[in-house]
């Protein structure tokens, strides 16, 4: 079964042009192709990411939390109470008044005490300011790097200008050492992120699922443009996520810090990179490239066609639901003060 649905993925009407075959991607004549098993070092080069991320937390992050003035509370943690602790996580966070008499008198303790438990261990599950400093200044770290880097990446290729050269020459473009690392360093970052769901700042569930989702459609569209060698588009569509994403978390930082000018002034910068980015270059340019252009090359689309311009409107419609928040926001900010 394995073996037949093995086939069924690398099936070469899925991937490529027709009369195209995945022997015709082997490296020759200083061509060098993208392989799908190197995708497989996205897993260790996630843990890497990880092992960055506690040392920068922690040495980096750690004093410019305090040179900014945040203070590491500390919380008081409550008395160890299995009979607690079971319904804290199991029933409510919140008991009701007949509840806490009940388990008061399970305890053989006083009602106050019950209460007391409860709202320490509610306190405990709400992150400090510090945490939340910590995990802003790892995005913004990475993704003010990836900006940078993609930009001396892409600058001097033609098709950062033209949208066009993306598919002149396809199938057979030749990976540059510089597509694979970027690649390799940001399919191992949204990695990270997923392992670290579980730890990172609980958000609400809408947001949550939001992020879920946003995570395994970009690992799912860049790990399919790996294999399909759409890696100059590919490209394209994490530098313009990245340019965008560095300024909110810039805003956050200096929101935490309560810096409220310098926050106010970056979230209007990254609203209006955001709106750039993400609702004009993203759907008028790149989607342009992705759903119109192919037809000039190909009276015949594959089927990674309608896989690969799926997650790329996926990711839009993410993207008009962030926009939406965003907008609520900017009418606050500029109605409300």
């Amino acid at each position: 079964i394995l073996k037949t649905l093995n086939s069924w993925f690398w099936w070469e009407n899925i991937w490529m042009p027709i009369n195209c075959t995945w022997a015709d991607f082997v490296d020759r004549d200083g061509l060098v192709f993208p392989k799908p098993h190197q995708l497989y070092a996205t897993i260790p080069y996630a843990f890497v990411l990880l092992v960055i991320r506690f040392f920068s937390e922690r040495y980096v992050a750690i004093p410019l939390a305090k040179a900014l003035g945040i203070k590491n509370v500390r919380r008081v943690k409550p008395q160890p109470n299995p009979v607690l602790e079971s319904y804290f996580r199991e029933c409510s966070r919140h008991p009701s008044q007949s509840d806490i008499k009940g388990l008061a008198k399970k305890c053989n303790c006083t009602v106050h005490l019950v209460e007391k438990w409860f709202r320490r261990r509610r306190n405990l599950e709400i992150p400090t300011v510090l945490q939340k400093f910590k995990e802003a200044f790892w995005r913004f770290s990475f993704y003010l790097t990836s900006s940078i880097v993609g930009f001396i990446f892409l600058y001097d290729k033609p098709w950062f200008y033209d949208i066009w050269q993306t598919w002149v020459g396809y199938p057979f473009q030749t990976l540059l050492p510089s597509q694979y690392w970027y690649y390799m360093a940001e399919i191992g970052f949204y990695w990270s992120l997923i392992f670290t769901l579980g730890i990172d700042i609980r958000r609400k569930a809408s947001d949550f699922m939001a992020h879920v989702v946003h995570h395994l459609a970009a690992i799912g569209l860049m790990s399919g443009s790996w294999c399909g060698n759409y890696v100059r588009l590919g490209t394209l569509v994490i530098f313009v996520h990245d340019t965008a994403d560095f300024w909110l978390e810039a805003a956050k930082m200096f929101n935490y810090a309560r810096w409220e000018k310098t926050c106010n002034m970056l979230f209007i910068i990254f609203a209006i990179a955001f709106f750039i980015t993400r609702m004009i270059l993203l759907p008028f340019w790149i989607l342009r490239a992705t759903l119109y252009q192919p037809t000039y090359y190909s009276t015949t689309p594959v089927i990674a066609y309608f896989l690969f311009n799926g997650m790329l409107l996926t990711l839009q419609g993410l993207h008009l639901y962030w926009g939406y928040l965003i907008f609520k926001i900017l009418k606050r900010f500029v109605f409300l003060k």
